[in-house]
């Protein structure tokens, strides 16, 4: 497949075949973020897009979920999407759902009536990032949403039935923040109801603001036992219908899955556990992005 620069998709989407519709995210100014620094934002042309599909359709025709790439293709407009979704149909005979990673801001650019009519064409799955429910937080990182506007994107992804992946950042606040991260997250969790949730743990990567604010002296990165307590608070305090919570990403210290509130109690013990030494965590040189 043609793909241009570097490639990101969830850990869920692993068997999924990924066309890149996007290039780049359209926001791209997340201060811990470099994963589309170095692209310039830009729709990919359509004919390409599909050339791209019928060329993988032949090379996996077996392939049952695609991920639309890169950072938030949702900000495609509706036409555009019909079309794509529509090749997916015709070319994998076993296509179940295409998902892709989106803002809160590209979900409100879209009516009730478009967000139900992709729905329906096979667009099955979100992934959103808010990172913190601490509008503080969301500031400072640059995020281009408020709490409100994540609960309001999820009620319409809901509504749509769109299925919703959140994901958290675990360190996002600064030690200065760290719990009103964690407690605001938990309420965000809460508030939007989604299906899954994956918490991830900040990385300072060089090179980005964040880093820059690090040298400044602007931002400290809590230290692993405080990194571990704003999960617990998140688990402890969130209170979704029955999400799926998960931290299996490669840059998480210590890997759990579970259901919230069903396993609440197991998950908070392996925390504890965790912090009291008896679970080991993950070496650093098996951390990644």
């Amino acid at each position: 497949m043609r793909y241009e620069g570097k490639l990101y998709r969830p850990p869920s989407e692993a068997r999924s075949y990924i066309v890149q519709a996007t290039i780049g995210c359209s926001h791209n100014l997340c201060t811990y973020c470099d994963m589309y620094r170095d692209k310039q934002f830009r729709v990919r042309d359509l004919d390409e897009v599909l050339e791209d599909i019928a060329m993988a359709g032949r090379a996996y025709p077996g392939a049952d979920k695609v991920f639309v790439a890169d950072g938030d293709a949702l900000i495609m407009d509706v036409d555009r999407w019909l079309t794509i979704l529509s090749a997916c149909r015709e070319t994998f005979p076993r296509f179940r759902r295409a998902s892709c990673y989106a803002t809160a801001e590209n979900v409100l650019e879209k009516t009730p009536e478009e967000l139900r009519t992709l729905r329906d064409a096979g667009l099955g799955m979100l992934y959103i990032g808010p990172e913190s429910g601490d509008d503080v937080t969301l500031k400072r990182i640059v995020k281009g949403g408020t709490f409100a506007d994540h609960v309001e994107a999820a009620r319409r992804s809901h509504e749509a039935d769109i299925r919703l992946s959140v994901i958290v950042l675990l360190g996002a606040g600064g030690v200065d923040r760290s719990a009103e991260h964690a407690r605001e997250t938990a309420r965000l969790i809460t508030e939007m109801d989604p299906h899954y949730v994956g918490a991830l743990t900040l990385t300072v990567i060089p090179g980005t603001p964040q880093a820059r604010m690090v040298e400044k002296g602007h931002f400290e990165l809590p230290e692993i036992p405080q990194l571990l307590q704003e999960m617990r608070t998140i688990v402890e305090h969130a209170n979704p219908t029955d999400t799926v919570f998960r931290t299996n990403h490669a840059s998480s210290y210590l890997p759990i899955a579970g259901r919230l509130p069903a396993d609440r109690e197991q998950i908070l013990r392996a925390v504890d556990l965790a912090l009291e030494g008896e679970i080991p965590l993950k070496p650093e040189f098996m951390r990644g992005l």
